[in-house]
């Protein structure tokens, strides 16, 4: 057994077998992987093992669509047969909100040209004949769906990271990580202890206990799982040819053939937890009694839509464990707090990602970086908030929920709240309807009535028209909106502004009470974030940036050493805030304080230590509605008393509370991006209008990737689009992130945010698009339908920004 490795990976199932054999593409060839026992122990033997292509998520997609088409070459590579079988996929839409949610993936395969289009029943009909399609609305086809042999996938990983040099060594328990004081490791095992660069956890079920080795807390759950199989079904044994699965999601069950049977599986609403104290280290390849009357709604179902299953008798049950995340998405990427260990945990639908997941994995490790924006997987998304109590009831939800769809805007009440600031109850009583932001309730909106909760759907749900009202009133008065979770950091020392002009693109403020908008650029030049930085003092600044994406970042600030006794620390927790804007913003803080607020004392991107109704504040003048307005940050222990006097002096002024659906209008209505959606590092500067922050005569965090992007013209282009009302109007439904663009007939981009503009009568929506120029007449896929739409010379609200400075 080697001694040194550039990698150990943890974990033998296909997941931590992709990973390595894809380490080894990259060029990594010394690399190890430990497994326990088997290879396919666990969760990866027993898997349905069902592949798809389309996901809600573009980039997910994406990663599923290199999968499915890996593992015919992975066969020929290895030599290993995978068992693929892809005899394609039927989705049945029995709903006009699934009808939609299909339509639009259409319409993305479409512009990404993957393989997915409506059929007719009668079609549908001859592909798979035992199917009842009546009730049926859609039938969406995917060729290439089907499913894969778990074995021959993981081995053929497997064999082929062992061509590519890779060690494999089975029935070797990891006892230990020891992370060295140079960043390295020690992965210590009862055969002996290998010395690493990078410690990569993959160990499915046992991914919490292995984490737990390095100090690391995961929020993952294993739960039970149940499919059977059938016995031979004549009219299977009868054809020439394999039938297409079929995806009846609104039926609650997966259904596919298995041998010349069916096989049929269930996400049941009494769903069962299991290993809550730790999955038990001599599991292997064991499963649990059966329990078929838990799923017998679902499968009365699937008899429903294809009665053969109720004709059949049923040859075995599977039961046996999964492990989830609270959003049933993985945890994937380094572990910010540490250096060099890398998590893959909590996968569900594996062989559908194990390849591109794999590929991902292996990019970021060797490369940086992955090629595409992965942060809805980013283990960096939930924090010490997500503890067992919260996970416990999100996966809860998430198993029962499997097949719900996603809607745009949806939040869900499982787990909440986990933690929430001194005004929350004070904004409950006021109508708030709140929503979930990184571990905090914030608010999404206000009702007329405490008690009322969102509806869901692709069109326009019960917060519509409120929201419009919170819009108008902030453009026509002002508005107080609580953006205590903006992330909040505060560097201070002899060396910060040095270190800082060392992390950020843009040169720092040089006066104290200036502020600043820079960029943080990622490994392969694009955008990893964005960040305003006021300068406090000669040696203390303070810099607020993406809440969801803190711990994220901490990754990038990680890579510039502090020194001269220079300090940064997080601030986000202790520290609460409000914008106060719109045009009366001024007159009413004016009546909470004696500093003044005139513009000559207080111009746009200033700062200022200011009182604001006894309250001390960090006032700032600037404002993501794009009008006048000011950021007030204080202690969390003051917020209370300082929403209170803003809400009852607002009254004077027609102002009251505002929440982030209609902050999302408003900074549309002016062409803002926002980080996780314009913003990522997929992104180039020049391609979202940044490039001009990108001060190329200083050094700073990866400044040579920059310069490359930079000389280069750009990919694509974001704009701003106004939706034709006339289709808007008639489909009731705007815009909302992920649809695509065409302009005559042909894909040009997607949507990355949209919404209505309230203030400004217009459907809008932000995006990106190639080959189109201001004026251009395009097709936004809405509802999965194209609707009219006109590429925007200039934002539609105060396109010169004579509000912001007025």
């Amino acid at each position: 057994m080697r001694t040194h490795a550039q990698a150990v990976v943890i974990g033998g199932g296909v997941i931590g077998c992709s990973i390595l054999y894809h380490l080894t593409k990259l060029g990594w060839t010394d690399v190890v992987l430990l497994e326990r026992d088997e290879l396919t122990s666990g969760s990866t033997w027993h898997a349905a093992a069902n592949i798809h292509g389309l996901h809600d998520s573009t980039n997910i997609s994406r990663i599923q669509h290199y999968t499915m088409n890996l593992y015919k070459s992975l066969e020929a590579e290895t030599g290993q047969s995978c068992g693929v079988f892809q005899p394609g996929s039927l989705y049945l839409a029995q709903t006009e909100a699934r009808e939609h949610q299909l339509r639009l993936q259409a319409a993305k395969a479409k512009l990404y040209d993957m393989n997915f289009y409506e059929i007719s029943r009668d079609e549908a009909e001859r592909l798979h004949p035992l199917v009842n399609f009546d009730g049926i609305r859609c039938i969406m086809w995917e060729p290439d769906g089907g499913n894969v042999d778990p074995s021959g996938v993981t081995n053929a990983y497997a064999s082929g990271a062992r061509q590519n040099g890779a060690e494999i060594i089975r029935f070797c328990p990891v006892t230990a990580t020891e992370q060295q004081p140079d960043g390295s490791w020690i992965v210590r095992t009862p055969k002996g202890d290998i010395a690493t660069d990078w410690v990569i956890n993959a160990a499915g079920l046992w991914g919490r206990e292995v984490a737990a080795m390095a100090g690391v807390t995961l929020p993952l759950q294993p739960t039970e799982h149940q499919y059977f199989v059938t016995e031979t079904i004549a009219d299977i044994a009868a054809l020439d040819r394999r039938l297409p699965s079929v995806s009846d999601r609104d039926g609650e069950y997966y259904l596919r053939q298995e041998g010349k049977g069916l096989l049929v599986g269930a996400y049941e609403r009494d769903m069962r937890f299991w290993a809550e104290e730790g999955t038990p280290l001599g599991f292997g390849h064991e499963l649990f009694a059966d329990d078929l009357e838990r799923i017998e709604d679902n499968m009365m179902r699937a008899i429903e839509r294809v009665p053969a299953v109720g004709e059949a008798g049923i040859k075995r049950v599977i039961n046996g464990p999964m492990i989830w995340s609270p959003d049933a998405n993985v945890l994937f990427g380094p572990v910010p707090e540490l250096s060099n260990y890398f998590c893959c945990n909590g996968i569900i639908p594996g062989f559908s990602q194990s390849g591109g997941m794999g590929l991902m994995a292996a990019q970021w490790i060797v490369e940086g970086e992955t090629k595409y924006d992965m942060f809805a997987w980013d283990m960096a998304r939930f924090g010490d908030w997500a503890d067992k109590t919260f996970t416990k009831a999100r996966v809860r939800d998430q198993y029962a929920h499997r097949f719900a769809i996603h809607f745009p805007n949806e939040e869900r009440s499982a787990g909440r709240p986990s933690r929430a600031r001194p005004v929350h109850d004070l904004q409950k009583e006021m109508g708030a309807v709140m929503g979930l932001n990184i571990g905090w309730e914030h608010p999404l909106w206000f009702a007329d009535t405490p008690g009322v909760t969102d509806t869901n759907g692709f069109t326009r749900q019960n917060w519509w028209e409120p929201v419009g009202a919170e819009c108008r009133m902030l453009r026509e008065h002002a508005g107080i909106i609580d953006i205590s979770n903006f992330a909040k950091y505060r560097c201070a020392g002899p060396a910060a502004e040095e270190w800082l002009n060392a992390v950020f693109a843009n040169r720092m403020p040089q006066k104290v009470g200036r502020s600043c908008l820079t960029p943080l650029i990622g490994k392969r030049g694009g955008i990893a974030g964005d960040f305003t930085v006021t300068r406090l003092a000669d040696d203390e600044f303070w810099i607020i940036g993406s809440g969801m994406a803190e711990r994220y970042h901490q990754r990038f600030f990680k890579q510039v050493s502090l020194t001269g006794g220079t300090t940064f620390e997080s601030q986000t927790t202790a520290l609460c805030g409000f914008n106060v804007a719109g045009p009366e913003s001024r007159a009413l803080l004016q009546r909470l304080t004696n500093t003044s607020l005139a513009t000559e004392d207080f111009p746009f991107m200033r700062s200022q230590r200011v009182e604001i109704a006894g309250v001390d504040c960090l006032a700032l003048r600037v404002s993501f509605t794009g009008d006048l307005g000011w950021e007030l940050h204080c202690a969390e222990a003051d917020q209370l008393r300082l929403y209170t006097a803003l809400i009852e002096t607002g009254k004077a002024f027609g102002a009251g509370p505002v929440g982030s659906r209609a902050l999302m209008s408003l900074r549309i209505e002016k062409g803002y991006g926002s980080w996780g959606r314009e913003y990522s590092p997929e992104y180039y500067p020049q391609e979202v209008g940044l490039d001009r922050l990108c001060k190329m005569d200083k050094d700073f965090l990866n400044k040579s990737a920059v310069a490359d992007t930079l000389a280069s013209p750009a990919r694509e282009q974001l704009v701003l689009l106004a939706l034709d009302a006339s289709d808007t109007d008639a489909s009731n439904a705007d815009a909302t992130g992920g649809e695509p663009i065409f302009k005559d007939g042909q894909g040009i981009g997607r949507v990355t945010s949209g919404t209505y503009g309230y203030t400004v009568g217009k459907s809008l929506a932000l995006g990106f698009v190639r080959a189109a120029i201001p004026g251009d007449r395009v097709e936004v896929m809405v509802l999965g339908k194209p609707h009219g739409a006109t590429i925007l010379a200039e934002p539609p609200f105060d396109p010169k920004g004579a509000r912001l400075r007025v």
